[in-house]
């Protein structure tokens, strides 16, 4: 592919070929994946099984040894500018400044994106959606880990990415919380055309997931949709298919902190 501009029809998504090593360990093995607009795809595999490798490689912060990342014709090692504008992330670990008010954390994001003017209606038109919008004022230390979590998102949306990654963030939820976020999510695909990577270990979150992409051991050893991996493995449950792919057990769900 090359470095076009940003059209319709180009996918939020394409990952060519990508091998990372770190010393002997090759952490990737020559990845290929997809993700189309308004696709959400569950990226599901255990622990180690390299999903923050990919992410890190699709945030910049590492630059693959060998294949190509594009993000909406973008291509990730020659144009990281142009890609990284069209790319929102939620990461698995807290980001938020406690000590800032909510409004403040976001504003903050539409300063490193040179958003202007529009930044004070985007921030007020992403906290209504997530209905906190008369607690922009309160410090974020001051919300619950589900609130927080929804602030990270709406920080994430300011800029109308193309593609948006959410590496497992759901962790440290109740049940509830989990539910909202992942119904919001992909109510993001259906209404504004994003493509989503959702990374996680827990195989509950990837039901209802467009197509599940099952990493394991570096390598991408299943992508299909969840009733199609249940029935090429010949099992009635996504997390019996997982376990019959990688030989791992699954994880229906995670305590909270």
């Amino acid at each position: 592919m090359s470095g076009a501009a940003d059209t319709p029809d180009r996918a939020a998504l394409a990952v060519e070929e990508v091998s990372k090593s770190y010393g002997s360990l090759k952490a990737l093995d020559t990845l290929s994946i997809a993700v189309a607009r308004g696709e959400f795809v569950a990226l599901l595999g255990p622990n180690g099984a390299g999903k923050s490798t990919l992410f890190q490689l699709l945030t910049g912060l590492f630059v693959p040894d060998e294949g190509r990342i594009e993000v909406a014709g973008h291509d990730m090692r020659h144009e990281s500018r142009a890609a990284l504008a069209k790319l929102g992330v939620v990461f698995q670990q807290p980001t938020l400044d406690l000590d800032l008010s909510v409004a403040a954390n976001l504003r903050f994001h539409t300063r490193l994106h040179g958003m202007g003017r529009a930044a004070k209606r985007r921030i007020e038109d992403e906290l209504a959606r997530i209905g906190l919008a008369e607690r922009s004022r309160e410090a974020a230390r001051n919300l619950s880990g589900g609130n927080r979590r929804k602030v990270e998102l709406a920080r994430a949306l300011l800029h109308d990415p193309a593609l948006l990654l959410m590496d497992e963030p759901t962790v440290g939820l109740d049940p509830g919380s989990r539910e909202l976020l992942v119904d919001y999510v992909h109510q993001l695909c259906r209404d504004r055309g994003m493509g989503v990577l959702w990374a996680t270990h827990l195989v509950d979150e990837a039901e209802r997931a467009h197509r599940v992409i099952v990493l394991h051991q570096g390598q991408r050893i299943a992508v299909d949709t969840p009733a199609a991996l249940r029935e090429r493995a010949g099992t009635n449950s996504l997390g019996a298919a997982f376990m019959a792919l990688t030989g791992e057990t699954p994880q229906k769900k995670e305590e909270t902190v």
